[in-house]
């Protein structure tokens, strides 16, 4: 599919570039708030940047991915090419 992530690297603290099959290239922010539950182990900002794509997702040990349509239509639609991953009650709370 188009949204496939094909590179995934470290960019910034928390922070990791990603290119899509279709040329789309973005950045996404693995913020805090999002860190809880099974994401827990992302509050490390070490374990962010150990990112890898397996089958067109982005990944890391023990199963835990992102997305790639959701990630693809945040970025795509930014003009600044980048999407910050939170919590959603942190996403509804900037809306209002």
């Amino acid at each position: 599919m188009y949204w496939d992530v094909i590179t995934v690297r470290p960019a910034a603290p928390r922070t990791l570039e990603v290119v899509f099959a279709d040329g789309l290239t973005g950045t996404i922010l693995i913020d805090v708030s999002f860190c809880t539950g099974v994401f827990d182990v992302l509050q490390d900002d070490q374990l962010v940047h150990l990112a890898y794509i397996e089958n067109g997702v982005v990944f890391w040990q023990g199963g835990l991915d992102l997305a790639p349509d959701t990630m693809y239509r945040e970025i795509k639609k930014s003009a600044t090419r980048h999407y910050v991953v939170k919590a959603k009650h942190d996403a509804l709370a900037t809306l209002t």
